[in-house]
């Protein structure tokens, strides 16, 4: 069974924020030309959740944050993504979205 990083949030203004991460990402820096992109703990956390774990948290989201083949992946397979959306920073796929 695979694991990613996954952080939730609640915000005051009633956001409910995923954060998820494959688990060899977490703490890199990607660089691509003039971007560079920190998986920081701060912002993907520290807990180890599985896929299914996650899918459920990305039906409540309104916002969404995932880096990483395993938690990309996921998110397409799930209807979440489109996998023309998928952006690739250093050659690991990025996808973010907000509910309107």
């Amino acid at each position: 069974m695979v694991s990613v990083y996954l952080r939730v949030r609640e915000t005051h203004d009633g956001h409910y924020v995923v954060a998820m991460c494959d688990q060899g990402l977490l703490g890199k820096t990607l660089v691509e030309g003039t971007v560079r992109f920190k998986v920081s703990k701060d912002f993907y956390g520290e807990d180890l959740a599985d896929l299914k774990t996650c899918v459920e948290h990305l039906n409540r989201a309104t916002i969404a944050n995932m880096v990483g083949t395993a938690s990309v992946k996921a998110a397409i397979k799930a209807g979440f993504v489109h996998e023309q959306a998928v952006g690739y920073i250093d050659g690991h796929p990025h996808a973010q979205w907000v509910r309107l």
